[in-house]
């Protein structure tokens, strides 16, 4: 069974990174939303323009993996040359803020989803 993403040439995906391995920051984790700030331009790379096509609404890092295919290591890479260039914008989703239970005054608790059960997901969503 072929498994996109994981099984592709490394040859393609070295050519796509110009042989990047890590993006240059720390900017996108896998729920991070991506916002175009622009169209594609002629002789852009397909996959950046891809990406600015798929993200005319905040869309999940996690999720333009999932379309494009590709590792989220790699999709990271991409979105840092775009955020560079700034024809995208980043930022995290806002906290779901969940009251503590208690005394008034207690903090209020922000929860994130954990990011191993996002990737449970999307290798669930991959195999349907």
């Amino acid at each position: 069974m072929i498994r996109p993403g994981r099984d592709d040439d490394p040859d393609r995906l070295y050519t796509v990174t110009g042989g990047r391995s890590r993006a240059a920051s720390n900017d996108f984790d896998l729920v991070t939303l991506v916002v175009s700030e622009c169209d594609p331009v002629p002789g852009m790379q397909s996959e950046h323009a891809a990406i600015l096509r798929m993200c005319r609404y905040p869309t999940a890092v996690v999720e333009i993996a999932a379309e494009l295919g590709l590792p989220v290591s790699i999709v990271r890479i991409l979105l840092s040359d775009l955020l560079d260039s700034g024809r995208i914008t980043a930022r995290h989703p806002q906290t779901t803020r969940a009251a503590t239970r208690g005394r008034p005054g207690q903090p209020v608790v922000a929860q994130l989803p954990d990011p191993t059960i996002l990737e449970q997901v999307l290798v669930g969503l991959r195999n349907l």
